[in-house]
C-alpha cells in the first residue's frame, strides 16, 4: 500500500508538520475536535490509543495518536508521560533547567508513541526514541517545546540550533513515524 489519508487525532501544528514530512505520500490533516480527552494514562501508549480511540469515534477512516515526552535520568525518568503538563503555567524549560541545577548526570531521551487505527479497526503501534543530554542553557530558536536544551547524541547543538529540517529527518517523532509506515506496509 503506497498511499494513505489519515486524521491526526490532535490540535499540534508542528506535530503535524513533523509527522507529514516524516509520512511523506501520506495525507495526514488535524481532526477537527473542540475537545480531546484528557491525557490521564500511566503510558505514551495508554495516552495515544486513548486519542485514536477518540478519533475513531468522529471518523471511520485511518486514525492516529501520538503522545510523547522527554525523560531525565537524573529525575528517575521524569517528566516523561507528562512532560507537556509538568511545569503547570511557569514554564517548561526554566522548570527542567532548575530541577537539573548542579546535576552532573544530564542524559535524557525523546519518546514518542504512536497508535494507528486502521478503517478495519486494526491497531497499529510505534515508538521513537531520540537520546541525547540537557543542555546547561537555551539555545536557538527553531522547534518547540524542550528543543533548546535537548542535545541529541553525537551533536553538539540543541534541536533548536539544529533547525526544523533536521529535526523532521531525525527527531524521536520522525523515528516513530518510520517504524509505523513500515507496520502499516507489513500488516495491511
Amino acid at each position: 500500500m503506497a498511499y494513505v489519508r489519515l486524521r491526526l487525532a490532535s490540535r499540534n501544528e508542528h506535530k503535524l508538520s513533523e509527522l507529514a514530512a516524516a509520512l511523506a505520500g501520506w495525507e495526514i490533516e488535524l481532526l477537527g475536535a473542540a475537545e480531546f480527552p484528557p491525557e490521564e494514562g500511566q503510558t505514551y501508549y495508554d495516552n495515544a490509543r486513548s486519542k485514536a480511540r477518540f478519533g475513531r469515534s468522529l471518523t471511520d477512516g485511518w486514525v492516529l495518536g501520538e503522545d510523547s515526552g522527554i525523560e531525565v535520568d537524573a529525575l528517575g525518568g521524569r517528566p516523561g508521560v507528562a512532560s507537556a503538563r509538568w511545569a503547570g503555567e511557569s514554564g517548561h524549560v526554566a522548570k527542567l533547567l532548575d530541577a537539573l541545577g548542579g546535576v552532573e548526570n544530564r542524559r535524557a531521551r525523546y519518546v514518542c508513541e504512536l497508535v494507528c487505527l486502521s478503517p478495519d479497526g486494526k491497531e497499529l503501534r510505534a515508538r521513537g526514541m531520540l537520546e541525547g543530554r540537557v543542555a546547561d542553557e537555551p539555545r536557538g530558536s527553531e522547534g518547540f517545546g524542550y528543543d533548546p536544551i535537548f542535545i541529541p547524541d553525537g551533536e553538539a547543538r540543541t534541536v533548536a540550533e539544529l533547525g526544523n529540517a533536521w529535526k523532521r529527518a531525525n527527531s524521536h517523532r520522525a523515528r516513530a513515524a518510520a517504524a509505523l509506515r513500515e507496520a502499516v506496509h507489513t500488516r495491511c
